[in-house]
């Protein structure tokens, strides 16, 4: 023993030095596994080495962004991913290979709605689910969707890396044809999903503008052969505990305000109109114009009612968007005796939504009879209730979020997703990362590496909390 130490002096040196270790090891302790291991009631690793397994292949999901990517209509950078084209089956299989590496069980339904399920400890209780979709628009970016289907099975891998094992199995989901591109009908996958009997029978008669059947379309890209077996594709309310939907913002808010998670808290509802009229037509320097019942006229005047329709509303949350607006015979020479509209309308408030629509209804009536023109078609496609985000779920991304110390926003989505769809089959939450300008829909839509990596941590703790509840 060292000159003038005792004995007693040694003792207290040693729980000295035994609690500072233990500070140390708590100060530098990883909030993820902390949350996993206080969930599941046993300890995720044993010793500070396995750390680093938490951490997301930033670089590795970002490959597999740039290379699912390659899987398109157009040339790069812009994105097109049609529905039961080449591409989009080419696509559908690198999902399933993916799903199929990271150990999951594939399968899919009537449609196409792809499912990679990691089983859990008590595989007979309802399943947590995550995902989005992968088909784009013509000359869109590569990460719409995109993010929440990679980003979710890489939010497995983290897990499975970690050694943490669900009680509940998570299955991620890829839903077919989010975009309205060639059918003309938003989230069809996901509606179908949650039961759509009138979709059902709307897709026996549906067909593209090349006049392709959407039966014919689903048989070319290996699915149904029986029109009858789409309504097996419905789920039962409850099929899911739970639904967690990771997504670029697509608007700039998060981005400005420098906030790297957006905690989605209610999606507006959208609505489409399709409006025809029917003019006369005639030669473009032979008919004065007193004599005239111009169809594209009418329409040129119907789009601005629309905007002011929207602007007359007093709230921020209603936009109305003619997104399509074709003339008939389409010469320069020529005056329209055709022209046809499409609408998107949308408010987080369905009632002064719906409000707008009728609005816009009349003015077609009146814009048709003061034109001398005949309004052939006015048809609501689609009138979709907003939808809330589960509180419980709201609660899990915001704690998951404070443990990983990333700061959060409440926030709307005006943009619809899957989980619109999926709110009627189990409670629903959606996770926003930013997004370069808010772009989307073209090709300077991005999305850092360090967003995305955040954004797959906050599903990955947030799924933990669900798989174990």
């Amino acid at each position: 023993m060292p000159p003038g130490f005792s004995l007693s002096a040694l003792i207290v040196l040693f729980f000295f030095l035994c609690s500072f270790t233990s500070i140390l090891a708590h100060n530098n302790e990883d909030p993820t596994i902390k949350t996993m291991e206080d969930f599941s009631g046993y300890p995720i690793h044993e010793s500070h080495s396995h750390l680093s397994s938490l951490s997301v292949d930033a670089q590795g999901l970002q490959k597999q962004i740039d290379e699912l990517s390659s899987f398109s209509d157009t040339p790069a950078p812009s994105v097109t991913r049609v529905l039961y084209t080449e591409r989009d089956v080419l696509a559908r299989r690198f999902i399933k290979k993916l799903m199929g590496l990271s150990g999951l069980s594939v399968r899919e339904d009537a449609v196409g709605n792809i499912f990679g399920r990691w089983e859990g400890s008590n595989p007979e209780l309802s399943a947590v689910a995550t995902g989005s979709h992968i088909d784009a628009i013509p000359y869109s970016g590569k990460y719409d969707g995109v993010v929440g289907v990679l980003g979710a099975i890489e939010a497995i891998n983290v897990l499975i890396r970690s050694g943490f094992k669900p009680k509940r199995s998570v299955e991620v989901i890829m839903f077919t044809s989010e975009e309205p591109t060639r059918f003309g009908i938003s989230c069809l996958g996901s509606r179908l999903m949650a039961g759509s009997e009138t979709l059902v029978e709307a897709l026996k008669t549906t067909a593209d503008s090349q006049n392709i059947s959407f039966v014919d379309a689903l048989q070319s890209a290996g699915y149904t052969k029986d029109h009858n077996d789409i309504s097996s594709v419905f789920l039962e309310k409850g099929s899911y505990s739970a639904f967690v939907e990771l997504h670029i913002e697509q608007g700039p808010i998060l981005e400005e305000e420098g906030i790297p998670i957006g905690i989605v808290t209610a999606i507006a509802a959208p609505a489409s109109i399709k409006v025809e009229f029917q003019g006369n037509g005639g030669h473009a320097g032979a008919v004065l114009m007193p004599n005239r019942n111009d169809a594209g006229l009418a329409a040129a005047e119907l789009a601005l009612a629309v905007e002011r329709h929207v602007l007359e509303s007093g709230s921020v949350d209603t936009v109305g968007t003619v997104g399509i607006l074709e003339l008939h015979p389409g010469a320069i020479n020529s005056i329209p005796s055709k022209s046809h509209l499409e609408i998107d309308t949308r408010d987080i408030n369905e009632e002064r939504r719906n409000i707008v629509i009728e609005k816009i209804h009349q003015s077609a009536i009146s814009i048709a009879k003061k034109r001398g023109v005949g309004l052939s078609e006015f048809k609501i496609v689609n009138q979709d209730p907003p939808a809330l985000s589960d509180k419980s779920i709201i609660h899990a991304m915001e704690a998951s979020s404070k443990e990983l110390n990333l700061a959060h926003k409440l926030m709307i989505s005006r943009a619809y997703h899957d989980s619109l769809f999926m709110a009627r089959i189990s409670p629903m939450g959606m996770i926003f990362i930013p997004c370069y300008k808010g772009y989307s829909h073209k090709p300077e839509e991005y999305s850092s590496t360090q967003d995305i990596s955040n954004g797959v941590k906050v599903l990955a703790l947030t799924l933990v909390k669900l798989s174990l509840q």
